[in-house]
């Protein structure tokens, strides 16, 4: 099972145990893959349309989105993790404990999806 899914998976049962730092960390991370998927707007495009020939109607601007390696995904999760990590290794304050404990503890999370059962 892929990463990716195995993420949309445990979204809703960390939503229903109301673990609030896996719902943090898999919902940032979801969308960041969500992210990485957009297709780049071609903005030279858009400027010299006139509004009377700009398409109209429901996903009459849709673009097919990039479909993400496994590969690609993974690097994505590893990223979010190590962003979080870094940010908290920055939080040496008493006062930023807190803070930099749940950073902590939401990459923890993510690499339980890399290096977990059914890791990639």
């Amino acid at each position: 099972m892929s990463v990716r899914l195995r993420m949309r998976q445990a979204l809703p049962e960390a939503m229903r145990a109301r673990d609030k730092v896996a719902v943090s960390a898999l919902r940032s991370t979801l969308a960041a893959l969500d992210n990485a998927e957009s297709v780049p707007v071609d903005e030279a495009a858009l400027r010299g349309v006139a509004l009377e020939y700009a398409p109209v109607g429901a996903g009459a601007t849709e673009a097919p989105r990039r479909e993400l390696s496994e590969r690609a995904v993974v690097d994505v999760v590893r990223a979010e993790a190590d962003e979080r990590l870094e940010a908290a290794a920055q939080l040496t304050a008493p006062a930023h404990a807190d803070r930099a404990e749940r950073l902590r503890a939401e990459a923890a999370v993510l690499l339980r999806f890399l290096d977990g059962p059914g890791a990639a």
